[in-house]
């Protein structure tokens, strides 16, 4: 099998499509060319005739023998290919009149597949390659002896018919070929820029883990000193009451904070051995709702399950159960009170909704919200959206922001049934 790269390659279908070319005026010169043998109207030099319809001929098999194989076509041989159809219809025309066949604007048609598809100097060289192809036959050429009675109108007759011919399948190949031909192109410009935008946010991606490797390992041993600090001062101040309640809250905290350290190292591990296990969606969201509630206890939410039939099944990568609380975060820094969380699913997709409501996403600036260290609270570093973003379309999913009416926010996260990718 071909590399999906090499399948993609505008190169490659275009040659696919220029050898569909080469096969239809193919057969079309042969028909003209058969017709004019049967109707013994004109003398041609059949042997060399037929010989550079052989040539063509083999190209096309050769060609088709050749993208077979896995190796890449470049921008370089596709310009050769035009070029050797260029010279084969300079040698066709060479024994059939010329300059004065109508099927010399048949040039035009290399030349418009290469201003479509290739980069400039290609172009100039091919347009040099057929402009002086159709200046020597100006001057060196095999004129057309018509045999019979009547020579003057017959030749006015071929002469219309061949100029309607050759504006047909001109205007069919433009049209059809070179339109697809020019399609492609654009797939792929439009392809590596998606890749060059992956790269560059991927590698901000691995800018923030590293920053976050670093901070989560230097932050275990503060974490483990207060707790010890903390354990004593409930010991030390056991009778005030009030302040043991604050302490108890700050130790919980702590806690928290070693568990989720705890926690990613052992996801990451989990990650890296491929065991992470696969589990109903509804199961997935309750215990993220359950850790997240514990992380903010200040916020309160409705939970509704819209979903009909059997919950799916899914088997959540580390970063998608991180991207979630990251989204439940920035609900609950718009307004803590009264979010509304709602699981559903069909037979394509399953989507998570968090209805906030606070101030909603100004005009303004929603387009830079999900870009990194863009944030429009006052605190923060504005990585949550982002890293959700990139969580997410890892997963095949997405998320989009929606203002609602009446104030607040509709966040929906989108995964795919059946497909999540780790």
């Amino acid at each position: 099998m071909l590399a999906p790269i090499q399948l993609l390659s505008a190169s490659r279908r275009n040659l696919w499509r220029l050898t569909w070319i080469r096969l239809l005026v193919l057969a079309a010169q042969a028909g003209t060319l058969g017709f004019t043998y049967m109707s013994d109207l004109v003398a041609l030099a059949w042997l060399p005739l037929l010989v550079l319809l052989a040539l063509s001929l083999s190209m096309c098999v050769l060609t088709s023998l050749r993208l077979r194989g896995s190796w890449p076509v470049t921008e370089l041989e596709f310009a050769i290919h035009l070029a050797m159809d260029l010279l084969i219809h300079s040698g066709l025309l060479y024994y059939v009149g010329g300059s004065t066949n109508p099927f010399v604007a048949y040039y035009l048609v290399p030349l418009t597949i290469a201003a479509a598809t290739l980069p400039w100097l290609h172009s100039i060289v091919l347009s040099g390659l057929a402009l002086t192809g159709y200046t020597a036959l100006l001057i060196w050429y095999r004129p057309l002896h018509l045999q019979g009675e009547q020579v003057g109108q017959l030749l006015i007759t071929l002469h219309l018919f061949g100029m309607w011919l050759n504006f047909a399948l001109s205007a069919a190949f433009i049209t059809f070929f070179v339109s697809k031909m020019s399609e492609a192109v654009r797939e792929q410009d439009q392809l590596r820029a998606a890749r060059r935008e992956d790269s560059m946010r991927d590698q901000q991606l691995l800018a923030v883990a590293t920053q976050a490797a670093g901070a989560a390992h230097e932050l275990s041993t503060p974490l483990s000193t207060m707790s010890v600090l903390l354990t004593e001062l409930r010991h030390e101040y056991r009778e005030q009451a009030e302040l043991q309640d604050d302490l108890a809250l700050l130790q919980e905290q702590v806690k928290l904070c070693k568990g989720t350290l705890q926690h990613l190292v052992r996801a990451a591990e989990a990650d890296r051995r491929q065991t992470i296990e696969e589990q109903s969606v509804v199961d997935w969201l309750e215990a993220a709702l359950h850790r997240w509630h514990l992380m903010r206890p200040e916020a309160t939410y409705r939970y509704q399950l819209t979903g009909v039939g059997v919950a799916p099944t899914l088997m959540p990568a580390v970063d998608l159960s991180q991207a979630l609380l990251n989204l439940l975060n920035n609900a609950a820094d718009a307004c803590p009170d009264n979010l509304v969380i709602r699981l559903g699913w069909d037979q394509q997709s399953i989507v998570i909704t968090i209805r906030d409501y606070g101030a909603g996403v100004p005009l303004a600036i929603a387009e830079q919200l999900g870009k990194p260290f863009f944030t429009t609270k006052g605190k923060g570093f504005g990585l949550g959206l982002f890293l959700s973003q990139i969580s997410v379309i890892r997963a095949g999913g997405t998320v989009k922001l929606y203002n609602q009416e009446g104030g607040g926010t509709l966040t929906e996260l989108r995964l795919p049934r059946m497909h999540i990718v780790l």
